[in-house]
């Protein structure tokens, strides 16, 4: 069975499971508001990455509301849903709060889960609910002409395929010298880390490099048989696809088998304090991706240690992880949806968004320079532009960062990815999708 068919199964079951759930006792209510479902996980074997992360989330959004008065007068409501990081709870939270909550109406959803992302592919678009993943959607869902109410937006693991071999390409001195490298992807055996097999077979086919491909079990706590098969292959690099304990387990367990730990080059999910600090001396010198940069010099995390750490509002009950990668990306997303919010009010007014309007803002947003200037958050994201066919946005980059053992150091600036290197493949595969579900493709803007 298919990841997508799991996906849908599963997706079956729990709308019957939610159909019988109970609505909380006491209700705040929501007229005059926007609602914002906050799924969260904070129990379950991921729940240290979602502590910084929901923390990041709440602290911007809390700053919107009381410092700023909300986004254009319109106050957010937060609702938060635990889904322990299962597709099951996953959906009855979707269940939920998908046609708003007392009141407040639903614009958009953020799941913070890959595989709930594809578990929504057809219920969003039979509820016209946007679902939103910055950083971990499907790329397929960059075509929003098939796609409308799904947005990968910022970044996607395709892309990410794409920026690791350009930087090892670097290091080798020149794309001619792939050929012949032997690059190992050690992922996560779930659809999150899977997804990079298909864009880097077509690398390596591009390039002449050795594709070698070894999955991890969940949780990924046993390894070593892994890392002894890259150590027999010969590989040059590995690509670490981890999650949770999978990445400080990687580390060490590479360390003991003699592999340098700066040619282990982690995702965007095994690239955070906690993924490097649990390794120990091991992790002196790893890579990693970054799209989410640590630091407490942006002036927007300056104005939230100001407004709300300072004052005692943070959600986070340990003040170390303030600016750290799992924080400041929970402030990246709630940034996009609140500059989602403000596009819609520009042509909608400034009230609570419905669903319809805030699919049309999203895929109408344009995080500029001047914006991000404007937002202190110069540095922290690359621009954001998103139009009807473009649903992840024009310019897709991410840094190489390297742990030094206490914190995160950049080795590059912004590397962009080339958006024409598999342009073709996405549109053929949305197109086979669209044939499949008898979707009729969207117009795209010119």
């Amino acid at each position: 069975m298919s990841l997508i068919a799991k996906a849908l199964a599963l997706a079956a079951a729990a709308t019957v499971a939610a159909s019988v759930m109970t609505s909380p006792s006491f209700a705040e209510d929501g007229s005059g508001q926007q609602l914002y479902p906050l799924f969260t996980y904070r129990t379950g074997p991921y729940a240290p990455s979602f502590i910084p992360f929901g923390a990041g989330n709440i602290d911007y959004l809390r700053y919107v509301n009381e410092v700023e008065g909300g986004v254009d007068g319109v106050k957010i409501l937060i609702q938060e849903c635990e889904t322990a990081y299962t597709i099951e709870r996953g959906i009855e939270c979707y269940e939920r709060y998908k046609n708003g909550y007392n009141g407040a109406l639903t614009a958009a959803i953020y799941p913070h889960s890959s595989g709930l992302d594809v578990a929504l592919t057809d219920k969003a678009r039979i509820d016209k609910i946007s679902i939103v993943s910055p950083g971990g959607g499907q790329n397929i869902a960059t075509d929003g002409r098939v796609f409308p109410y799904q947005y990968p937006l910022i970044f996607d693991y395709w892309s990410e395929a794409q920026i690791i071999v350009d930087y090892i390409a670097k290091q080798a001195g020149g794309y001619d010298k792939l050929k012949g490298l032997k690059i190992a992807t050690l992922y996560h055996d779930s659809g999150y880390g899977r997804d990079t097999i298909e864009p880097l077979g077509i690398l390596s086919k591009k390039y002449g490099f050795e594709d070698i491909q070894l999955p991890v079990p969940h949780p990924g706590e046993q390894q070593q048989a892994q890392w002894q098969q890259i150590r027999r292959s010969g590989a040059d690099w590995v690509f670490l696809r981890g999650w949770g304990v999978m990445t400080p387990v990687a580390i060490k367990t590479a360390a003991r088998v003699g592999f340098p730990v700066d040619h282990i080059i982690g995702d965007i999910w095994s690239g955070s304090e906690d993924d490097a600090r649990p390794a120990g001396a091991a992790a002196k010198g790893y890579l990693a991706v970054s799209v989410f940069p640590p630091g407490t010099d942006y002036g927007i995390i300056k104005k939230l240690k100001e407004n709300i750490l300072d004052k005692g509002k943070s959600d986070l009950k340990d003040n170390s992880k303030f600016g750290t990668v799992y924080y400041n990306y929970g402030v990246i997303e709630a940034i996009t949806f609140v500059e989602a919010l403000r596009t819609g009010h520009k042509k909608f007014g400034n009230r609570p968004l419905t669903a319809a309007e805030g699919q049309w803002a999203l895929e109408n947003l344009n995080i500029d320079d001047k914006r991000l200037a404007d937002l202190g958050a110069e540095g922290l994201i690359s621009p954001l532009k998103t139009t009807l066919d473009n649903h992840k946005g024009e310019t897709v980059a991410g840094k190489i960062i390297q742990w030094n053992g206490q914190s995160w150091d950049a080795k590059t600036d912004w590397i962009k990815a080339d958006p024409t290197l598999f342009a073709e493949v996405i549109k053929a595969k949305a197109a086979a999708y669209a044939k499949e579900k008898g979707i009729q493709p969207r117009e795209a803007q010119n």
